[in-house]
């Protein structure tokens, strides 16, 4: 009697588990379970905030030093204090934008894994990609863990495929769960034709945009040499005529804060028109 006891006991922790409530799994108390997952692993963001908000202090002072130092005065001090208080917010969206791309370049190699898996070794196209997705690269790994557990508590591979575009909020990524949920649906002897299909236009797009990025750089290294000229060219300024007394006059501010703010335009303008166009989602839902 304990033996049987203990299994209606486990039977019925799975199925509380497979269908909360003692209903089928619904998308919002998925995404509830999901978002409570993800809240339970990631950094809180009051900790970001305050990281964030203590890194553009640091910045701000240290910019607003380094200017007094070369120019006096408050107004030239003043202004690249304040600019430089953004670099710290535009250096982590860079490396947000660095890490997304990462996943456009990891989609050609997780395809040609998701083939073999399925083509040669007869797994099906959900077991093939969260297998896959467990050599994908950190940024990703995450988001496959996440529909990982959704699969294998429900099933439901829409739903998977659901929390694994949600998570990613990537063009290829979006196109990749449609196709795999088509073929996972309709099925037939043609899925590794549309897999090798699938892989060859990802790895062409991630050519594309590997390869023009390599050629952007050359303009990047003259953008980043260009906007550094003006600050050799201030330190060289100290040594001519009365150099400091020079910049801290209220012309010598006034044009030290206009060249300030056409070298910080400058820059922001480069890099708007040597930005690659990143591709839009269509299959959000």
């Amino acid at each position: 009697m304990t033996a049987i006891a203990f299994i209606a006991a486990g039977a019925a922790g799975v199925w509380l588990l497979s269908t909360p409530g003692g209903g089928p799994v619904t998308g919002a108390a998925r995404r509830r379970v999901s978002v409570h997952r993800t809240a339970s692993t990631s950094p809180p963001t009051s900790a970001t905030l305050l990281g964030g908000v203590l890194t553009g202090a640091a910045a701000c002072v240290t910019g607003w030093i380094g200017a007094w130092t070369l120019f006096g005065g408050v107004a030239a001090p003043t202004l690249v204090a304040l600019i430089s208080a953004a670099i710290p917010p535009c250096a982590a969206t860079q490396r947000r934008r660095r890490r997304a791309a990462s996943s456009w370049q990891a989609w050609p190699r997780l395809l040609a894994e998701i083939r073999i898996l399925v083509a040669h070794r007869g797994q099906s196209i959900p077991a093939a990609l969260f297998a896959a997705g467990t050599h994908a690269p950190p940024g990703m790994r995450q988001a496959f863990s996440e529909a990982a557990r959704t699969w294998s508590l429900s099933t439901d591979f829409e739903a998977s495929l659901r929390i694994l575009k949600t998570s990613l909020a990537d063009p290829t990524a979006d196109a990749v769960c449609e196709t795999l949920l088509a073929a996972h649906q309709i099925g037939g002897v043609r899925i590794d034709a549309r897999l090798r299909a699938l892989a060859e236009a990802a790895h062409a797009e991630a050519a594309a945009r590997s390869d023009a990025s390599a050629k952007q750089a050359g303009a990047r290294f003259a953008r980043s040499f260009v906007a550094s000229v003006p600050a050799f060219m201030a330190v060289i300024g100290l040594s001519i005529g009365r150099g400091r007394q020079a910049y801290e006059s209220g012309d010598g501010q006034l044009l030290v804060a206009f060249s300030v703010l056409a070298v910080a335009g400058c820059w922001l303008w480069a890099g708007r028109i040597m930005a690659i166009p990143a591709r839009k989602r269509v299959f959000l839902q």
